[in-house]
């Protein structure tokens, strides 16, 4: 089995600073790739900024500045934002940096000779804000303004000279594609969606613009530069170094396992995309996997509409772990989610509080105070302790198929699952009154402590720090933590000492 995984994250679009739904997709990136790193694969996860265009150049005109040191200022937020969110990501890449130019324009070059591109005229209709061409039919008019019926964003028509990719040539290779392999877009309903769109007819793309000059010029012709998806999307190729195809990074990672992206640019990533690919011979991504939007009330959120909420200041106010954990838990994976105080709230004492820290401080307490911070050295297991512990190997595979499909909301699902059981558990065989018959209260202990240990590795992808405090009990570092491992029901030591937990999380006091 390839034992490599290559996940990317959409890269951002610096004409203002980052809002929740930047983080959310990166948050989710970060536990895939978390995921496969404790399942020992080899994780090269890439996220960065897409910095050319006609929108960048106009905010940065409007701030008087040159777009470049625009980009430079904006860019650090994004930056920042990977830092402060804890991402485990490799490369940081940037579409003004010259391996992304070296890349562009061989992918051009390579599409030119292979006569994929021909010159002509533009003219239709043009949004700024998504970067996309538009055809009639998308089109509606609303109190005398020109918007896309899909994004909401203003049009202009645009009549110029332009270079155009053989699109159309492209629609029955594309859907033979996504017949052989049903799993390349997800979820289904982002499958059929793009498949209706192409079955539907494709027309040549427009792929070059003149009548602005911030972009990557078209190699044959200085008065053109490069559509600005054309040069975005070869960004997942760039960070490998391409077009050096015997480096080790491409050779490993190349073809990307996972292209994860907000629903808005799934055109982008699952038509146009692998249409690219395709025409130059570059094998395609494994997945594109389009996820919904963090919606601030029943709106997706824009700086046009005014409703972006910060993730830093959520963050500052709450902790980067539950955060993490509400976005992964609470919004179904795939769909729309939206985001308040007061769920973020409930989500923080009903299941980080009152679920999982509470079931790791009283577990350590009552050892503390009866067992001296020590893992029993005489244990006998009874049915119901077997039971318990072999949950987590008879479902192994079943996880691993969550993880393998992107089926965030099963596998979280699960880990509830458990640590309702877990407290159940705890509960129901009393240790407290079996001081009499030290061999089952160290049994309970030891069970306890073992679903503790199974537990917090699984969680470990979604609230990594928090996590890694719970597995210091056990002195398991964050190079140890090995998913396979919580099929073992006797991992503990018998007899080794364990550290104290602080409080995991405080309970909020709402003050309604």
């Amino acid at each position: 089995m390839n034992k490599n995984f290559y996940i990317t994250t959409p890269i951002y679009y610096p004409s203002a600073k980052p809002h929740m739904g930047h983080a959310y997709s990166s948050i989710i990136a970060d536990f895939f790739a978390r995921a496969k790193k404790i399942q020992g694969f080899n994780v090269f996860f890439l996220t960065g900024t897409d910095e050319h265009g006609l929108k960048i150049q106009r905010a940065a005109e409007k701030k008087g500045m040159e777009p470049k040191k625009f980009c430079d200022e904006i860019s650090v937020t994004f930056k920042d934002l990977s830092k402060t969110l804890n991402l485990t990501n490799n490369d940081f890449i940037r579409t003004t940096e010259k391996r992304h130019f070296k890349s562009v324009q061989n992918l051009w070059n390579i599409l030119e000779k292979k006569n994929e591109i021909y010159l002509s005229k533009y003219s239709g209709w043009y949004s700024v804000s998504d970067e996309a061409f538009y055809s009639d039919d998308e089109i509606e008019t609303i109190d005398s303004l020109k918007k896309s019926k899909s994004s909401g964003s203003l049009v202009e028509w645009v009549e110029e000279e332009s270079y155009f990719f053989k699109l159309s040539k492209w629609q029955k290779p594309l859907l033979k594609f996504y017949k052989d392999n049903p799993k390349f877009i997800l979820p289904e309903s982002r499958k059929n969606e793009v498949i209706s769109f192409v079955s539907s007819g494709l027309k040549d793309l427009s792929v070059s613009r003149k009548s602005f000059s911030w972009g990557i010029n078209v190699p044959s012709n200085n008065e053109h530069v490069i559509y600005v998806w054309l040069d975005a999307l070869t960004n997942y190729l760039s960070a490998l170094n391409y077009p050096d195809t015997n480096n080790d990074l491409y050779k490993n990672f190349w073809p990307a396992s996972l292209h994860l992206i907000g629903k808005d640019i799934l055109r982008f990533h699952a038509i146009y995309w692998p249409a690219f690919l395709l025409a130059a011979d570059i094998p395609l991504p494994e997945r594109i996997y389009g996820h919904g939007w963090i919606l601030s009330g029943e709106e997706k959120m824009s700086k046009s509409k005014g409703n972006i909420l910060d993730p830093i200041e959520i963050i500052k106010k709450y902790g980067l772990d539950p955060l993490r954990y509400y976005l992964i838990k609470e919004v179904s994976f795939g769909n729309d989610g939206n985001i308040s105080q007061k769920k973020l709230e409930n989500c923080i004492n009903s299941d980080l509080a009152n679920n999982y820290g509470n079931l790791c401080q009283r577990v350590i307490a009552f050892n503390e105070k009866n067992l001296n911070l020590q893992i029993p050295d005489k244990i006998n297991f009874k049915d119901i302790d077997i039971k318990i512990l072999n949950d987590f190997n008879l479902n192994y595979q079943n996880l691993l198929k969550y993880l393998d499909n992107q089926d965030i909301n099963s596998y979280i699902n699960y880990i509830v699952e458990r640590l309702f059981a877990s407290n159940k558990y705890f509960n129901d065989e009393e240790p407290w009154k079996k001081k009499d018959d030290i061999i089952r209260l160290n049994t309970i202990m030891y069970v306890s402590l073992e679903l503790i240990r199974k537990i917090t590795i699984l969680l470990y992808p979604i609230i990594p720090e928090t996590s890694l405090k719970v597995l210091k009990i056990f002195k398991i570092s964050e190079k140890k933590i090995n998913l396979e491992s919580i099929k073992n029901n006797n991992f503990l030591e018998l007899g080794q000492k364990i550290n104290k937990l602080n409080i995991l999380f405080e309970k909020i006091v709402s003050n309604d």
